[in-house]
């Protein structure tokens, strides 16, 4: 059913240049029209109620549709109400017309240095469809118990507490903020309190407020090499200078990175499994990286992004908790052991840096919606996370298994798996010959989607790979796009 048009709503200009009141209706309503902010088809006011919302006689608004519909812009039936007709008259569309008409061309505009840096997003803008095999950093939304989940948020969504509708902390819901402590001390070994988490939208948004609050525009910042490039370009927009670090199986070469940039102000660090490539950084390096945050007031960034699931012996403990000199800025997200659309994340603080984030989140963006923090706040605290996270861990390994089943079948000794003990990607090394960006290409092609992973590098790298996701699809998905995948690898070969 289409509404009339509420015509004071309209920015109707009716122009007082000597005309009569019915000549400047039709001008105004006819400008609209053209204009196409009165579109097509819309539903007009009836002639009384138009006549009292412009406060004149309604004969002269009588008068006014009648000539419009005789020239063809209006049609209408008794009964059935006046509207705009659905093809416009032949003499709108002629060429001086569409000029007269066309939008203005938007000037060119010349962005800030922080400015241009912003409007280079490595995400998608819009939302994604249904993800393909080997979506890389995606978890199963499909096994996320939603009935549930919608039990909680309806729960606190019929609540009738004044306090939940008002505004809410900057730093978080503080029974959220406990459950969370809880949660990281006992199984990630984090050493905090509820006053030391802060909860915020994404990693992203808790890794720009620690860029904006400790870097001046300039200094220097470790970046693993290859790096997730997301954290990449968050510290870019803030004015780091980045400084690529190698990385190898023990993760972050720490020497590496005191021989080009001792001085460097912070180090984003991914310890519990590189990204990409799935290295644990070494209890040798972890102290060697804490001694120098120390040595030099620096601070450590560690992105523990998802370290909930490991298939093979037992994760250590955080980086976090072998801080001594409170350097370590540690977060984790809920959009993989949950889902990407929720939105919530947290920050586990130095005490001197709490008051400063909580303030700088709170300028910027206030704080994070409450009812979703209430709601995953049960989800915690009434053990149904943990028990997610246990079907995940079962689910997760499943499917890689799957993976590297395929994988081993039909690529055999072509490639060679790194960092397949953890996480929800695996990466296949390539010949050195082969470009992973145009295998991506061609995988494209056939329906898949994969990450090459010299996305991930700042410096070019002798040996290309593809980043492979497992979680996001079922098993048998899986298995028929291997062959796919193995095609996409032969037409790079022959290109």
């Amino acid at each position: 059913m289409t509404l009339p048009i509420a015509l004071r709503q309209l920015p109707l200009t009716l122009r007082s240049d000597g005309r009569s009141l019915q000549a400047a209706i039709y001008e105004g309503l006819k400008q609209v029209m053209q204009e196409g902010r009165l579109r097509p088809g819309s539903l007009l006011p009836s002639t009384r109620d138009f006549a009292r919302q412009l406060r004149v006689a309604r004969g002269t608004v009588v008068q006014v549709y009648g000539q419009l519909a005789g020239e063809g812009y209006l049609s209408g039936s008794r009964g059935a109400g006046t509207r705009v007709v659905e093809t416009l008259p032949e003499k709108w569309l002629s060429p001086e017309r569409a000029r007269s008409s066309a939008p203005p061309v938007g000037r060119r505009i010349a962005l800030s240095r922080r400015g241009e840096r912003l409007a280079r997003s490595p995400f998608p803008m819009g939302i994604l469809p249904g993800p393909r095999p080997f979506r890389p950093h995606s978890p199963a939304v499909d096994a996320f118990p939603v009935e549930l989940w919608g039990r909680l948020v309806a729960r606190h969504a019929r609540s009738t507490r004044p306090d939940r509708l008002r505004d809410g902390d900057a730093r978080g819901y503080r029974p959220l903020r406990e459950a969370i402590a809880e949660h990281l001390r006992v199984y990630r070994g984090v050493l905090c309190n509820a006053d030391r988490v802060v909860v915020t939208s994404g990693t992203q948004q808790a890794l720009d407020l620690t860029a904006r609050l400790l870097l001046d525009e300039g200094d220097a910042a470790w970046m693993e090499d290859p790096g997730h490039f997301g954290a990449r370009e968050v510290l870019r927009a803030a004015g780091a200078r980045l400084v690529p670090v190698p990385v190898d199986s023990s993760g972050i070469d720490v020497e590496s990175a005191l021989s080009m940039a001792p001085e460097a102000r912070l180090a984003y660090l991914t310890p519990a499994r590189q990204s990409p490539l799935g290295s644990v950084l070494s209890l040798e390096r972890r102290a060697r990286i804490l001694e120098w945050a120390g040595a030099r007031s620096a601070w450590i960034f560690e992105d523990d992004y998802d370290s909930e699931f490991r298939y093979q012996g037992r994760p250590l403990p955080a980086l976090q908790g072998l801080d001594r000199h409170a350097v370590v800025v540690y977060s984790g997200t809920f959009a993989k052991t949950m889902f990407p659309g929720l939105r919530l994340a947290f920050a586990v603080l130095p005490d001197a840096l709490v008051d400063p984030f909580a303030s700088a989140l709170s300028l910027l963006s206030r704080y994070v919606p409450t009812l979703p923090q209430l709601a995953l706040c049960d989800f915690i605290a009434e053990g149904h996370f943990a028990r997610h996270l246990r079907r995940m861990r079962v689910l997760y390994a499943e499917r890689r298994e799957a993976l590297l089943a395929a994988l081993r079948s039909e690529l055999g000794d072509e490639i060679e798996i790194v960092g397949s003990s953890a996480g929800l990607e695996v990466v296949a090394c390539l010949p050195s010959h082969l470009s992973d960006r145009a295998v991506a290409g061609f995988a494209s092609e056939a329906g898949i989607e994969l990450l090459p992973l010299s996305r991930y590098a700042m410096r070019p790298s002798g040996r290309g790979g593809l980043v492979l996701g497992f979680a996001a699809v079922s098993t048998a998905r899986t298995r028929k796009a291997v062959p796919l995948l193995r095609a996409a690898i032969q037409k790079a070969r022959r290109r």
